[in-house]
Formats: structure tokens, C-alpha cells, sequence
């Protein structure tokens, strides 16, 4: 098949979004890291929720992607894992559809492969962003986990963290070895999902209730009934889903098991849940997820001020990548600081590993230093009296 247009402007116009917002939005804010983590996570936050947009406005005002949420929703500002099933590759771009009109893009956090932070442009935002990236070595990415959970539940910043227990997409050769995994285990066959992996989902809801950082699990089933664009390769031949549909479960903490065990058993009940709904939303005529008979829910925004949002994140990002290209061929000091910056940008993932680890670093040492102060403080405290 050949490239579509459509959907090599798509592809295009993320990358140099991200390209360029990397070097030229997040890249001065960096400084601020080193005086103060928690205030450039507050600001860093906030500049890439603008890029979030981005993928919203393009697939739903330039290509008319119509997206339909029912279920519970979000209360907004609230603390959450949201746990989806992983239908396609893309998943994670699309559910930005639903968070846009249901919460707080800044908030959302993605736990994702740690060969993703190489790539340039999306990469270096999702370091900046503090995404989680795991190796699938678990006593490795156990470690990884816990110190990311730990400083986010130290700055005290709400948290949407998006996981998915099933490890990988769904497709023919991911289900085959799922359908293994059952064999072997005395579970069901699933058409359409994998069997989910729960020891990671059950220590981030341990860790963040420890920490008194999480109010809900929500549990979000996501559908494409019209065209399945499996991966970034079906985008750029043009064939983006014509509807998505996602239907939003949400579980507050008191309701969640207390053990490991019973929560690991409650994450699978959750997926045997997602095999019938799916099973009856791809059955039956029109295509919806209304087995339950659960209404939809008013967003936390209208559609007006959605609509208004689009056209904004549109006309800025077009307006931006313009400016930046045009800034790059007119004017030296510029083309000097944008090779200055992806220097720092790749030399810093060579030396340390990534931007998130450098601020984890950052925010260790500031708490150390709080901490002797304090110390000494109560010493002098105490001689005084």
C-alpha cells in the first residue's frame, strides 16, 4: 500500500512537534531541575499536556475520528492507575481522546518500554515527562518502580499512571503464546484480550496506597469497531480508526483487596470482564458498550470548550513548527543552541540514562539536604534549651 498524505502529515507534524518542543519549550526550563524538582515537574507537566493536544486536534478535527466514552468517568484531579486492555500499539496516543474531556492530560503518567526514551523528539519529552520506562526484568524494573512511585509521592503532585498488565498489543502471535500461558494454567482462551500480568499492577497500588498518592483505579476497555490501525505503519498509509470507543470503570481504593494476592485475583476478574464486554460490543448492532446498561457521563468539560481547545492546540503547534523552522534557516545563534541542546539531550541519555533519572538524582540530594538541615536544627534546638 502507499503513503497517505494524511497520514504523513499526521506522523510528521507529531515528531516536529515534539522535536522542536523538546529543544525549544522544555529545553531552558532544565535548569530548573536542579534548584528545585518539584516545581519544574509542576511546570514541565503543564508544557507537555499542550503537546498532548496535539494528537487529539489532528485525529479528531483534521481526519474526523469520532470518539464515544460511557462508563463512570473521572473525577477530575483525582489520583489513579488506569489499567487498559492493549488493543493496538497506539493505544496510549488515543486514550488522550477520552483524558482531554475527562481529566487533566498534565496529570497522566505512562508506564512503557524503556527502548522508547531513544527515540528523538518523543523520546526526550517522555524522559522530561517523567514517564515510567520498565525492561521487563522485574527485579530490575521492581526497583525502577519503586523509587519512581516514591518521588512522586513525595512532591505530592496528583498522578494518573496508565499501565497495561497484558505486556504487549494483541495480536495473532501475542495471543497465541496468551492462549499458552492458559493452557498451562488452567484459564480460559481470551479472543480478545491477553491474559494480564498482574505483579507489576499489584505493587504500584501497594506503593501509591502507602504512600496515601492514589484514590481509584479506573479500568478502561478500549474498541475499534470500524478499522484497527495495528501500528505507527498503518498511520502513515492513512488508515486511522474511523471511532474509538472507551468504556471507563472506576474502582475507588476503600473497594480495592488489601493483599497482593486478592488484588493480583480482582485484576484478573477485571479482564475476564473485558473479554465478554468486548465478545457482546463486537456481536452486536450498533456497536456500544451497553451491556451493563451504564449511561454515558457528563465530561468535566464541554464539548464547546473541548472544540475550542483543538483549534487552539492546532493553530499554536502549526503556528510553532513554522516558527522554528523558519527561526533555524534565518538565524545562527539559533542553529547553535538547537545543536547545543540535543547534545545534552543525547549525551545526558548516554551518561546518566535519562532526564527522569537525573531528576530523581536531583531530588535525592535536595531531600538529603533538607534532612541534615533539619537534623541540625534540632541539635541546636536542643543545646539551647
Amino acid at each position: 500500500m502507499a503513503v497517505s498524505f494524511q497520514g504523513l502529515y499526521f506522523v510528521v507534524t507529531l515528531f516536529l512537534g515534539s522535536f522542536f518542543g523538546s529543544i525549544f519549550m522544555l529545553g531552558p526550563v532544565l535548569p530548573l531541575m536542579l534548584l528545585s524538582p518539584a516545581w519544574y515537574r509542576w511546570l514541565t507537566d503543564r508544557i507537555v499536556a499542550t503537546w498532548l493536544t496535539l494528537p487529539v486536534s489532528l485525529l479528531e478535527l483534521v481526519f474526523g475520528v469520532k470518539v464515544v466514552i460511557t462508563g463512570d468517568g473521572f473525577i477530575p484531579g483525582e489520583r489513579s492507575v488506569i489499567i487498559m486492555n492493549h488493543r493496538t500499539r497506539l493505544d496510549w496516543m488515543f486514550l488522550w481522546c477520552c483524558l482531554l474531556r475527562y481529566s487533566y492530560l498534565r496529570l497522566e503518567k505512562i508506564c512503557l518500554k524503556a527502548a522508547l526514551k531513544s527515540v528523538p523528539g518523543f523520546g526526550w519529552a517522555m524522559q522530561v515527562a517523567c514517564f515510567v520506562f520498565i525492561h521487563r526484568r522485574w527485579e530490575e524494573d521492581k526497583r525502577h518502580l519503586e523509587n519512581m512511585l516514591e518521588y512522586f509521592c513525595d512532591i505530592r503532585e496528583p498522578l494518573q499512571l496508565l499501565l497495561f498488565p497484558e505486556g504487549t498489543d494483541l495480536t495473532e502471535n501475542t495471543r497465541a503464546r496468551s492462549d499458552e500461558f492458559a493452557a498451562k494454567n488452567n484459564l480460559p482462551k481470551y479472543e480478545y484480550v491477553l491474559h494480564p500480568r498482574t505483579t507489576g499492577f499489584t505493587f504500584i497500588v501497594d506503593t501509591l496506597r502507602k504512600g496515601d498518592n492514589l484514590d481509584a483505579v479506573h479500568d478502561i476497555t478500549v474498541a475499534y469497531p470500524k478499522n484497527i490501525p495495528q501500528t505507527e505503519r498503518h498511520l502513515i498509509l492513512g488508515l486511522f480508526p474511523r471511532e474509538i470507543h472507551f468504556h471507563v470503570r472506576r474502582y475507588p481504593v476503600a473497594s480495592l483487596p488489601a493483599s497482593s494476592s486478592a488484588l493480583q485475583a480482582w485484576c484478573q476478574e477485571r479482564w475476564a470482564e473485558k473479554e465478554a464486554r468486548l465478545r457482546d460490543f463486537y456481536a452486536c448492532q450498533p456497536r456500544a458498550f451497553d451491556r451493563e446498561g451504564v449511561a454515558r457521563v457528563p465530561p468535566c468539560k464541554t464539548e464547546l470548550r473541548v472544540a475550542l481547545i483543538k483549534a487552539a492546540s492546532l493553530l499554536y503547534w502549526s503556528t510553532f513548527i513554522g516558527l522554528c523552522c523558519t527561526g533555524l534557516w534565518l538565524w545562527a545563534p539559533l542553529r547553535l543552541y538547537f545543536l547545543v541542546m540535543i547534545g545534552v539531550y543525547l549525551g545526558q541519555q548516554k551518561l546518566l540514562g535519562g532526564m527522569e533519572l537525573l531528576e530523581l538524582a536531583c531530588h535525592r540530594y535536595w531531600k538529603s539536604v533538607a534532612a541534615d538541615v533539619g537534623g541540625k536544627k534540632k541539635v541546636l534546638d536542643g543545646k539551647m534549651k
